[in-house]
């Protein structure tokens, strides 16, 4: 999924709907949050993903892929976003280990240090 092309289709989205601000209302979320993803000041979350699709009826497919109609909410849809969310929830769990085995490799590497210093 390219950032860059979900933001392109969120624009579409806000200039559909009057605004940032007004999109906000529709929503529920504050315009700054609007205004920090077409910025790219802050991700795509799946949580404006969610929004954007359950409660105006945008099309996951279209809004992530850019394929598909853009306004069909078909019973599929909502398994696509609950699929994008459990994989974004493994590489959070991946992106957790990997630091925690990093921060281990860090104390082995000052041990053998250590080890190699005193003897």
């Amino acid at each position: 999924m390219s950032d860059d092309a979900v933001v392109k289709r969120i624009k579409v989205i806000v200039k559909e709907h009057g605004g940032q601000l007004a999109l906000a209302n529709a929503i529920g979320v504050d315009q700054g949050f609007i205004s920090k993803v077409i910025n790219k000041k802050q991700d795509i979350s799946y949580y404006l993903i969610s929004k954007l699709c359950f409660q105006l009826k945008y099309s996951p497919e279209w809004l992530i892929l850019g394929t598909g109609e853009k306004n069909i909410h078909k019973p599929e849809s909502a398994k696509l976003i609950t699929e994008i969310q459990m994989l974004r929830t493994e590489v959070d769990i991946l992106h957790a280990r990997m630091r925690a085995y990093e921060l281990e490799l860090q104390e082995i590497k000052g041990l053998a240090e250590q080890q190699k210093a005193a003897g």
